[in-house]
């Protein structure tokens, strides 16, 4: 009887509606799209080994099992950011790179260079003092707003990604399990930014040879990287123009960088107000902090060419001669840009050091690669 009584309503709506002159769009969908499946986010235990600092956590964005699957999907998807649909944050942050890109300034979907090289993805879990180049997004996820608006990048309307997640068959239940909402109203951008920090902040690197000989105890430096490491790399208290400064000073391990911002030398300048790009003199405002910018970590550098923020060196061997220079006596160059000599033997075993912080495993590692 029930099943009769709702079959009739239908032929008797269906024959109301025939009568109609004014087209029919349809039923709305009820509560402004309701989501339905599950909804408690599972706590997502990060692993970083002991040798490691604590990772910083967020309380804003605690992670989840199935936030960073989200943010997993997200990143690699390339129908949802770009204008053209064709450009994920994957084409620039390249997994078999380290997550960076091959190319001395970052290219968008107009395929025109950005101002500034793409940086590596990996231990971002372990910076406390803003991302980008220049520190100016304090938190991962506000970093991740900038990049879908701006021209030279993805190109893309916030509202106009929103819109596609919002309508896509399998996001709003994955925002659901991510973040606990009900309806596809509330898939916001920062829910979307969020999701995509989660995932960035588990991509840990933590298995190079480096790591084997010092912390793990499982593998030896040939002669030539032990006297890399040694005499040249960890080097301390050295009067200048003396010896090599050591590399460690602002690369020191475990993480091979300090994230802090310094000016390396590499500004040809006649003065500080003179330097095109300011870096971190532009998001603080202070003259002194112009041409600095964040130091990057060392870790897989060798797969990381070109280097600096603008990608002007080619090879590690124009970064070590850059540095031998002594760099350009600006007023606030880093105490360390002192000039040094390096005979060719030493220079070889500098960076046969370096590629000892290669993680093999981070470039096939199935958890950062792209959803099948």
């Amino acid at each position: 009887m029930i099943r009769h009584f709702y079959l009739v309503g239908f032929l008797v709506l269906l024959a109301v509606v025939g009568c109609r002159e004014e087209p029919v769009t349809g039923p709305e969908v009820p509560d402004g799209g309701t989501i339905t499946g599950p909804d408690a986010p599972t706590p997502y235990a990060l692993e970083v080994p002991d040798y490691l600092p604590a990772p910083i956590t967020d309380p804003e964005n605690p992670l989840s099992e199935e936030g960073v699957e989200l943010g997993r999907h997200l990143f690699y998807d390339a129908s949802i950011f770009s204008t053209d649909g064709n450009m994920s944050c994957a084409s620039c942050h390249k997994q078999e790179l380290a997550f960076t890109d091959g190319l001395g300034r970052a290219l968008g979907v107009r395929g025109e260079p950005g101002p500034r090289s793409a940086m590596s993805l990996v231990n971002l879990a372990f910076n406390p003092n803003g991302f980008n180049w220049d520190g100016r997004s304090p938190k991962l996820w506000e970093q991740a707003i900038h990049p879908v608006e701006d021209m030279l990048e993805l190109d893309n309307d916030w509202e106009e990604v929103i819109r596609k997640l919002r309508e896509h068959a399998d996001y709003p239940a994955r925002f659901r399990a991510a973040f606990g909402i009900d309806h596809t109203d509330e898939i916001t951008r920062e829910l979307t930014v969020k999701a995509l920090a989660q995932f960035e902040r588990t991509i840990i690197s933590a298995d190079s040879k480096f790591d084997r000989v010092f912390y793990q105890n499982t593998e030896f430096f040939t002669e030539q990287e032990q006297l890399g490491a040694d005499s040249l790399f960890f080097v301390e208290n050295v009067p200048p123009a003396t010896l090599h400064p050591g590399c460690g000073h602002c690369h020191n391990a475990p993480t091979f960088g300090d994230n802090k911002f310094h000016n390396n030398g590499i500004e040809d300048a006649s003065s500080l107000d003179d330097i095109i790009d300011k870096g971190y003199g532009d998001v603080t405002g202070s003259r002194f902090d112009n041409g600095k910018f964040r130091t990057p970590t060392l870790r897989n550098i060798a797969l990381t060419a070109p280097y600096m923020h603008d990608g002007r060196f080619k090879t590690l061997e124009e970064v070590i001669d850059h540095y031998a220079s002594g760099g350009h006596n600006l007023e606030n160059e880093d105490p360390n840009i002192t000039g040094f000599t390096l005979t060719e033997r030493e220079k070889a075993a500098l960076l046969a050091f370096l590629h000892t912080l290669t993680d093999e495993s981070l470039l096939t590692d199935p958890r950062y690669a792209a959803p099948e």
